[in-house]
């Protein structure tokens, strides 16, 4: 018993260290050339890159559905300026839907603690209400809502949706060097 007891105790002592991200430098690479295609569509990104306490990219968001649909993306976290984590972006739809298409989004953190509620994992929104796309042709408008800001901007496909779902966000810290 004293065994399973030392070896329950070995365990939780190194959660920690389970749950945390490998820094990857070519997700790293894909962050910022997402970010550079943001800014490309216009200057207004680079003063909300400037203030926003932190922000999460995601390069590819793949969704997809027909009446029950989801979507998945990996991405890199970014805490004044700098890499911290890695960020996954899961959603689930259901409602009138059909096709798949793939996506770069992006979400900004106003404040410390609009970050600090994403790095404990306590940021979910309803995923039809809450993007502004990024287009050739659209004025980007820049707001905030609950201290968070989320743009999308497409990398192809065709979707056609009338649904109801929501996004959950999740951080993994970098391992420690």
């Amino acid at each position: 018993m004293k065994n399973r007891i030392l070896v329950l105790f070995a365990v939780l002592a190194m959660t920690p260290f389970l749950v945390q991200a490998q820094y990857n430098p070519n997700a790293l690479k894909k962050a910022k050339e997402t970010m550079a295609a943001f800014q490309a569509k216009s200057d207004k990104f680079d003063i909300f890159f400037e203030d926003a306490y932190g922000y999460a990219v995601f390069p590819s968001v793949g969704k997809g559905g027909i009446g029950i649909g989801g979507a998945h993306g990996s991405g890199t976290a970014f805490e004044q300026g700098q890499p911290i984590g890695k960020a996954k972006i899961t959603q689930l739809t259901i409602g009138l839907q059909f096709g798949g298409q793939a996506y770069k989004q992006i979400i900004f953190f106003e404040t410390e603690a609009d970050l600090r509620r994403f790095k404990e994992n306590k940021i979910e929104f309803a995923a039809q209400a809450s993007a502004v796309a990024v287009t050739e042709s659209a004025s980007v408008d820049l707001a905030y809502s609950d201290g968070v800001a989320v743009f999308t901007m497409s990398n192809g496909g065709l979707m056609y949706e009338a649904s109801l779902g929501g996004q959950q966000l999740i951080y993994k810290p970098y391992r420690k060097r």
